[in-house]
C-alpha cells in the first residue's frame, strides 16, 4: 500500500505442508548461493554460524543503530535495529546465483530522512485509519494524520521509526532474532501500554518466518506486519509487471478516493483484480478500472478465502519467469494488502546504486483489513488485558 505522498508496502510467507500452487511446479532442492564469499566471523548462505552483528551508523541524537546478518539453507538476511527493516534478502535463482530481492537502501540516513517504509516493521496498525480517529469503549481517540486526512501504518513516527532491542539466537538449525519493544499509553494516540516482540527466523531449508505477539494493559487496536518490497529478479533489475502471481482471494475491500474501504466486499471475477488463476502481475492493470484509477495500479486489501487460521496457510505464489525466483506465502492473517509499486518514481537510488521507478517492486503485506477499528463487519482488530496478539508469516523460497 501506499501513501499519495511517499510509497509504500510489505511482505511475509509460510508454507502449508502438502499445499501446491495451481500451474506451477515447485523445486524443493535448494540451491547453493553463488556468490559472494561471507564476511569474516560470518556464516556463509548454506552455514550454521550464529547471526553476527555490525554497526550501521548512529541516529542523530547518537543511538547507534544495528545490522544482523543471518545465513541458513541459501537464504541470507540482514536486517537493522532501526525500524526492524529488512535491509537485504538474498536467496538463489535457478543457476545457484544470490541476489539481493528485497528494494532498500546502502545508508542509514536514507531510511531516516525520505523511505516508504522499505523493508520495515509495522505498528501499531499496518495499514491506514479513516480521519485517524476511531472509537472504542465509547472513548474516541485521534492519532497523527500523515496521509492526506488518514492515518497510515501507526503515524508519522511508527514502529519503523523506532530502534528495537534486539537478541539473537539458534534454535536446531534455524537461526533468528527476537525484537522487542514496550510502546507506551498514547505514543501516536493510541492508548494502552503495548509490549511487542517480533521474532525474525530463517530455517534450515531457507524459509523467512516473522512470529509478532504483543500485550497491552489496556484495551487498544493492533495490527502489524512488514513492508518488503520484492523484486525476485533482483532490486535494481527493473519492472515486476511480468512476475506471475497466484492469490487465493475471491474479493477485495474497494476502497473510496482516499483509499479507505467502502465497507463492501467486491469479488475479484472479472476485474483486474482476479489471480486465482497465476497471472502476470501487470497484465491487466492498465484497464480503465475504478479501483485501478483510485491506486494508480493495484494498492488494495485481499479477502484471503482461508480466512483466519491458528497455523499459516499457504495463500499466494510469485514467480519472476526469468531467474526461476518462486516465493511462497502462508500466513494466519485472513488479508494481504498486494501493491505494485506504483508511486515508486525514481526519487530512490537503492542498494545497487539503480534508481527504482514506477513498477520496479511489489509489496504483499499480510494483515488484518485497513480501518477495521471503524468496520463493525471486518474482523476485530481490539486487543484486551489478559489476551495475546499473536500473528505469522513465512516466506518459501525455490527456484524452478
Amino acid at each position: 500500500m501506499t501513501s499519495r505522498r511517499t510509497v509504500i508496502a510489505a511482505a511475509a510467507a509460510g508454507l502449508a505442508a502438502g499445499m501446491t500452487t495451481p500451474g506451477a511446479a515447485q523445486a524443493r532442492d535448494r540451491a547453493g548461493v553463488g556468490s559472494g564469499a561471507a564476511a569474516p566471523g560470518e556464516a556463509g548462505p548454506t552455514g550454521r554460524g550464529r547471526p553476527t552483528r555490525e554497526g550501521f551508523g548512529s541516529l542523530p541524537d547518537g543511538t547507534r543503530v544495528d545490522r544482523w546478518t543471518l545465513a541458513r539453507g541459501g537464504t541470507r538476511l540482514r536486517v537493522l535495529s532501526y525500524g526492524g527493516i529488512v535491509q537485504s534478502l538474498e536467496i538463489p535463482d535457478r543457476h545457484g546465483r544470490a541476489a539481493n530481492v528485497s528494494l532498500g537502501f546502502a545508508d542509514l540516513a536514507s531510511y531516516t530522512e525520505h523511505s516508504p517504509f522499505f523493508g520495515a516493521l509495522i505498528g501499531r496498525f499496518g495499514n491506514r485509519i479513516a480521519r485517524g480517529r476511531f472509537t472504542l469503549d465509547g472513548r474516541t481517540y485521534q492519532l497523527p494524520l500523515n496521509d492526506g486526512e488518514n492515518s497510515l501504518h501507526g503515524g508519522d513516527r511508527g514502529f519503523d521509526k523506532r530502534v528495537w532491542d534486539v537478541e539473537p539466537f539458534t534454535r536446531g538449525g534455524d537461526a533468528g532474532l527476537t525484537l522487542t519493544r514496550v510502546s507506551p499509553d498514547g505514543e501516536m494516540g493510541y492508548p494502552g501500554e503495548l509490549t511487542v516482540r517480533v521474532d525474525y527466523i530463517l530455517t534450515s531449508r531457507g524459509d523467512f518466518r516473522i512470529v509478532y505477539e504483543a500485550t497491552t494493559d489496556a484495551p487498544t487496536v493492533v495490527n502489524l506486519t512488514n513492508h518488503t518490497y520484492f523484486n525476485l529478479g533482483g532490486e535494481g533489475t527493473g519492472t515486476i509487471m511480468d512476475h506471475e502471481l497466484w492469490l487465493d482471494a475471491s474479493r477485495i475491500t474497494p476502497v473510496d478516493a482516499t483509499l479507505i474501504p467502502t465497507g463492501k466486499l467486491l469479488p475479484v471475477a472479472g476485474t483486474p483484480f482476479d489471480f486465482r488463476r497465476a497471472k502476470p502481475i501487470g497484465r491487466d492493470i492498465r484497464e480503465a478500472h475504478e479501483q485501478v484509477l483510485y491506486g494508480r495500479g493495484i494498492d488494495h486489501n485481499y479477502v484471503l478465502d482461508k480466512g483466519i487460521t491458528t497455523r499459516p496457510r499457504h495463500a499466494m505464489t510469485v514467480t519472476d519467469p526469468r531467474s526461476g525466483r518462486t516465493m511462497r506465502i502462508a500466513t494466519t492473517e485472513p488479508g494481504v494488502q498486494l501493491y505494485t509499486g506504483n508511486f515508486l518514481d525514481a526519487t530512490y537510488a537503492g542498494t545497487s546504486g539503480r534508481v527504482y521507478r514506477q513498477g520496479d517492486g511489489f509489496c504483499l503485506e499480510t494483515q488484518h483489513f485497513p480501518d477495521s477499528p471503524n468496520q463493525p463487519t471486518f474482523p476485530s482488530t481490539v486487543l484486551r488485558p489478559g489476551e495475546t496478539y499473536r500473528s505469522e508469516t513465512v516466506h518459501s523460497f525455490s527456484a524452478r
